[in-house]
């Protein structure tokens, strides 16, 4: 009980928040709340060899979309499990993405993920897909998304692989036609611009 109460917590605090991102103005933050049937936000990222991807490409395919980082301990042991979903589930119509959220060149990512043996596409992050996918503070964080684009659940922190295959399992039983409901905005509390307050209105009374 002990070891596995240590190991709990390292991984909690290995997987803690990942950047200070107060020195930065955010956008307004889609997926907030209860996102179940929410519309993943469409983005487009660049890979490591510089090709241009979009999450809408792969309407109709089980994504699984893992917001990661090459110094994130958490993050180093999922990625192999990750490797096998892939493998196996492919076929099916599995498609894993992996957004590095750290300031290393591609060159290094492609290194770190080359001798972890990474066989799925690997896309470098931004301040704005952070802010779409309701400002990412915590890695790894992990969506996945139905075949139909709606969001199926999101995972944070480093679980169990079950919990993450059964998760898998669930967006690619989802139903290619299935409704969507729209993605929530939470405006940032810096855009919020307060009312104006009315002046109250002229005393009309007529003293007595």
């Amino acid at each position: 009980m002990f070891v596995v109460l240590t190991v709990a917590v390292l991984a909690m605090l290995a997987s803690g928040k990942y950047l200070d991102r107060t020195t930065r103005t955010h956008g307004p933050m889609k997926l907030v709340g209860d996102i179940k049937g929410v519309e993943a936000p469409d983005f487009s990222l660049l890979t490591l060899d510089g090709q241009k991807v979009k999450l809408s490409d792969y309407r109709g395919k089980a994504v699984l979309l893992n917001f990661w980082a090459t110094w994130c301990p958490p993050c180093k042991v999922e990625m192999p499990w990750f490797v096998d979903l892939q493998k196996q589930y492919g076929k099916d119509g599995l498609i894993i993405l992996g957004v590095a959220m750290d300031d290393s060149e591609p060159a290094t990512i492609a290194k770190f993920a080359q001798d972890l043996g990474v066989n799925y596409t690997v896309l470098i992050g931004t301040d704005k897909v952070s802010d779409d996918y309701g400002d990412v503070q915590y890695l790894p964080t992990t969506f996945f998304i139905g075949r139909n684009g709606a969001v199926v659940d999101k995972l944070t922190g480093l679980l169990d692989r079950k919990d993450i295959e059964d998760d898998v399992k669930k967006a690619l039983s989802t139903d290619s036609g299935a409704p969507l409901r729209p993605a929530p905005v939470q405006q940032n509390q810096a855009q919020v611009q307060p009312k104006p307050v009315p002046p109250d209105p002229p005393d009309t009374r007529v003293p007595r």
